[in-house]
């Protein structure tokens, strides 16, 4: 059974920083990529980094582009997603998702078949 079990959201104060983490169990990602959304209340889901597992290869969303750096961990079957200078536009559900499936568009949520529980992120201006 695959597992997505996210970690590291609070409550920051706006300029400061998190750190996620997500870690997979019950199957590896290495033919595909890992992939941060975030969906605040009343909002869609949105794409927020990926980051595609072979080779390390990175994308972000405009909004959070020079702010955040996804990376990942290969022995620990791990991806992280490090938030500088946070905004309170930044406060959401932040949700990990997992995909073996390279030919699916990287920033659309339905192209991810595994996902973690979430973790509360809140920014205080």
């Amino acid at each position: 059974q695959v597992q997505l079990v996210e970690s590291g959201g609070g409550l920051v104060q706006a300029g400061g920083s998190l750190r996620l983490s997500c870690a997979a169990s019950g199957r590896t990602f290495s033919s595909g990529r890992m992939g941060w959304f975030r969906q605040a209340p009343g909002k869609e889901r949105e794409f927020v980094a990926s980051i595609r597992w072979s080779d390390g290869w990175t994308s972000y969303a405009n909004s959070v582009r020079g702010r955040f750096t996804v990376s990942r961990d290969n022995a620990k079957i791990a991806v992280y997603l490090q938030m500088n200078s946070l905004k309170p536009e930044d406060t959401a559900v932040y949700y990990c998702g997992g995909s073996n499936n390279l030919f699916r568009r990287y920033s659309s949520s339905t192209s991810y078949d595994y996902w973690g529980q979430g973790t509360q992120v809140t920014v205080s201006s």
